[in-house]
């Protein structure tokens, strides 16, 4: 007699959304304009809303879910417990993406990359008043250098690994989305496709991760001995480019303001 197949250890389906537009890519790209050292906003990260046209991409990704383009809905919703992440994806729900009762779970371990020290300045900034941190920055490379107070990728990495321990023990063969910030994106695309430092720079360096776009896995039973997740799509536009009041966004998650 044989044994009973055990059950796939994946999510049937596993979609990554980044933000809609905040407050905080506008006032990025008015600091960079103005060669600002540091970008005017005067609130915690975490607080930084959604722009108006933040909201109208929230929106359209939801209508582009709710008219079968995805060609299926969500049934499980996690988001970065930050404000810009939590309203996209109250939006993205209450605009037909989910179903209207659907929890929205926030989880910590989804949240912006810390920044320790270097937050709220530009990049002019950064050269200007903490000179030693660029240095240490062009020596080591974004994946491994890690400003005092703040985080590197790799720290990102390991708060999403256990994250993916999580939806692997409580959501395998559901259809999952998580709703986060640019850096969360590239760095699960980084577990998921177990790919090298060299490769996932090599993703980011070819643009930046558009403001509601979709990327996405769905289980595939013969990708390796006990199946895996399938890249079906990568900073999928479309959501937003269908939709006649928004537009595609695409300015990088800045160091935006002061935490507390």
């Amino acid at each position: 007699m044989h044994a009973a197949a055990s059950p796939p250890r994946w999510p049937e389906r596993l979609w990554l959304v980044r933000h809609g537009q905040s407050a905080g890519n506008v006032a990025r790209d008015l600091a960079q304009e103005r060669g600002a050292h540091r970008i005017g906003l005067d609130m915690r990260d975490v607080d930084v809303p959604l722009s108006e046209l933040g909201e109208r991409q929230a929106d359209a990704l939801g209508r582009w879910f709710a008219r079968g383009a995805a060609g299926a809905l969500p049934d499980v919703i996690l988001c970065s417990p930050y404000l810009r992440a939590r309203e996209t994806a109250r939006r993205f729900r209450d605009a037909g993406g989910a179903d209207p009762d659907e929890a929205i779970c926030a989880d910590e371990r989804l949240r912006e990359k810390e920044f320790g020290i270097l937050d709220g300045l530009t990049v002019a900034g950064i050269r200007a008043t903490e000179p030693e941190q660029a240095e240490f920055r062009r020596l080591l490379g974004k994946f491994y250098h890690r400003p005092p107070g703040g985080e590197s990728w790799c720290d990102v990495i390991f708060r999403l690994r256990a994250l993916l321990d999580t939806v692997s023990l409580h959501y395998r063969g559901r259809r999952v989305m998580i709703v986060a910030h640019q850096v969360v994106v590239l760095c699960m695309r980084y577990i998921v496709e177990n790919l090298s430092e060299a490769e996932i720079l090599a993703i980011d360096k070819a643009g930046d991760v558009a403001n509601c776009s979709v990327t996405e896995y769905r289980y595939d039973s013969s990708a390796g001995k006990d199946g895996g997740l399938t890249l079906v799509r990568y900073n999928e536009t479309a959501p937003v480019e269908d939709a006649p009041d928004a537009e595609v966004t695409r300015a990088p998650d800045a160091i935006v303001a002061a935490r507390g």
